[in-house]
């Protein structure tokens, strides 16, 4: 039996009946985030979903019973933006299911891509993280506007857990995602780990300004395609030939599906906010590093912001060093919905302290939480599901021996759908090989 079972057996009573998405957590302190800390409260789970939360919670019949005292309960963590499942080793072209050619690939879906049995999966689920929006193209560093598709793909929400795509799927088409232009003249301070752009830098602002009009003419003329396609079908014109790429856009023009917009910069932003109310479309931006003077307006029109790793340095040389720190901070103070994405593999487990890491700087503890749980929940729309601890929603839940956005605390039980999930991983393993080496 593996460590994880292991575990919740030892924390149970006797087995007396029931499948193992049905249980009961008592005596723990429960974190709703919808709603304040419950102390020595119970979590009734059945057939995989909440059916009670509460201090006094009559169970009738049979029932698995986990002893929760001095443990604590909280929602599954959820990742809004990651390639995890497409992408194992980033230097092995064959193991990396990312990138693909063309500037236009909305009928592509990454949910269909994911690798079940990636090893990157137990390593994200052992720091709490149930589910995930599993992108088709990067969204994190800041740099847009060189290379990859303008269009990538559709991105995917899902459960970290499952023998099969279908299995982990929570919304096959959460959303579109799109890489707004920017006006790359050079390399940047801020550019991560990049190798430098020789070509960029050579490049004058005003060809790099050439160079981005002309892509955002592209995304404008694409859109105007679309948009005819939607008139004819809906018109039965006569000769109407059905268009995969065209057939993937009709739930984003209709409204029904976010494009997630990957912008960095105030430039950016305010091109790509005044384009989307142009064309009609529902928006959430990702990957913003600086909004300036947008910050006030993304809050006006209730524009969600998905943020990138704090871990990170600042865009310019000159910019102040805690800028990545402070932003989510004065973006919450504004008004503005924010979640956190690791937009990443290699270090998708640590989400939970990007988020942490901006309490001291400005953000609340209570929205940080919220970041990561049931704000992604609302922005993705799937907040009746999943996100937070209530009645009637998916058991995606984590038990831990403290505060899961401190790096110290240890995840000691987690459910996803009600079912229990062991939390072995390639680290696990290897620490266990290497402490009893001889």
């Amino acid at each position: 039996m593996k460590s994880q079972i292991a575990l919740i057996a030892a924390l149970s009573l006797p087995l007396l009946g029931g499948q193992n998405d049905t249980f009961l957590i008592r005596n723990a302190t429960v974190h709703p985030v919808s709603s304040p800390q419950m102390d020595n409260a119970s979590v009734l789970v059945v057939d995989g979903k909440i059916a009670d939360v509460g201090s006094k919670i009559a169970v009738k019949g049979k029932i698995r019973i986990i002893e929760g005292k001095g443990l604590h309960v909280y929602p599954g963590i959820i990742d809004s933006g990651s390639p995890i499942g497409l992408s194992e080793i980033g230097s092995v072209r064959e193991s990396v299911d990312t990138g693909e050619l063309g500037d236009f690939n909305p009928q592509l879906r990454s949910i269909i891509a994911v690798n079940p049995a990636s090893e990157h999966i137990p390593v994200v689920r052992a720091n709490g993280i149930t589910s995930v929006m599993v992108t088709p193209g990067g969204a994190g560093g800041g740099r847009g506007g060189s290379g990859g598709s303008l269009i990538s793909g559709q991105v995917s929400l899902m459960h970290l857990d499952g023998w099969t795509w279908e299995e982990m799927e929570i919304r096959r088409g959460a959303a579109m995602q799109i890489t707004w232009p920017a006006i790359a003249s050079g390399g940047r301070f801020g550019d991560g780990d990049a190798p430098p752009a020789f070509a960029a830098r050579r490049t004058t602002f005003a060809e790099a300004k050439r160079t981005q009009e002309q892509q955002v003419q592209k995304i404008r003329e694409f859109f105007e395609e679309a948009k005819r396609y939607q008139l004819a079908k809906s018109s039965g014109a006569a000769g109407f030939k059905p268009d995969l790429k065209f057939e993937a856009m009709l739930p984003v023009l209709s409204g029904k599906m976010p494009l997630m917009v990957v912008a960095a910069r105030e430039r950016e932003i305010r091109e790509a906010v005044q384009w989307a109310e142009r064309e009609q479309v529902k928006i959430v931006l990702a990957g913003v590093r600086r909004a300036g003077k947008m910050t006030e307006e993304l809050a006006k029109k209730n524009i969600p912001v998905i943020l990138g790793s704090t871990f990170t340095t600042p865009l310019e040389e000159d910019d102040p060093y805690d800028e990545p720190f402070t932003l989510p901070g004065e973006l919450a103070k504004a008004g503005v919905k924010i979640a956190f994405a690791s937009f990443g593999t290699q270090f998708a487990r640590n989400l939970p302290y990007e988020a942490s890491q901006a309490v001291p700087f400005g953000l609340s503890y209570d929205e940080a939480l919220k970041s990561v749980t049931l704000n992604a929940a609302q922005i993705w729309g799937v907040a009746d599901q999943i996100g937070s601890i209530e009645k009637g929603k998916i058991a995606d839940l984590i038990v831990t021996d403290g505060d899961p956005l401190e790096i110290r605390t240890q995840v000691k039980m987690m459910f996803i759908k009600g079912e229990p999930v062991d939390l072995e991983s390639k680290h696990t393993r290897l620490y266990k090989k290497y402490l009893a080496r001889p």
